[in-house]
């Protein structure tokens, strides 16, 4: 199996890593803890810039209120078409509210996964007052490609 494994600061994300991340719009599934210590695990749509995972989540959000709680997360990608990938990013997020950021990363978000079409539409829905930009700066990263072989 192809299988690496390796941990450092924002560089961690290996140019392998990063076209994984980018080459198609696939659904990250972040893992963090609810008030009680209990692990959740919610979809997210993303993009990868400077070596960080973004997003934007509701500030009142679970993940919105979990992140101002304890900024530890882990993000996990995988594909489920043979061979078969997944990346893990274990890292600590940081959150933003500013109006200008807001909006450019929503809008680049859903023009991702829906089309640029849809770019302003999403940025309009989901850059507005009470929504985070979430910035996941990597401590661990785990990959897997090419699993089946």
């Amino acid at each position: 199996m192809g299988c690496l494994a390796y941990a450092g600061p924002v560089s961690a994300l290996s140019a392998e890593v990063v076209q994984f991340l980018t080459e198609r719009a696939r659904t990250g599934k972040l893992g963090y803890l609810a008030a009680d210590g209990r692990p959740l695990v919610a979809p997210i749509w993303y993009l990868v810039e400077d070596d960080e995972i973004v997003f934007n989540t509701g500030s009142r959000s679970a993940k919105g209120r979990a992140l101002a709680r304890d900024p530890r997360v882990a993000l996990c990608v995988d594909s489920e078409d043979p061979p078969f990938a997944f990346v893990q990013i274990q890292g600590v997020a940081t959150t933003s509210e500013d109006p200008d950021e807001l909006y450019r990363v929503a809008a680049e978000v859903g023009g991702r996964y829906m089309g640029a079409e849809r770019a302003d539409e999403f940025g309009k829905r989901n850059g507005v007052p009470g929504e985070l930009v979430v910035r996941i700066r990597p401590t661990k990263v785990l990959a897997g490609f090419d699993m089946v072989s």
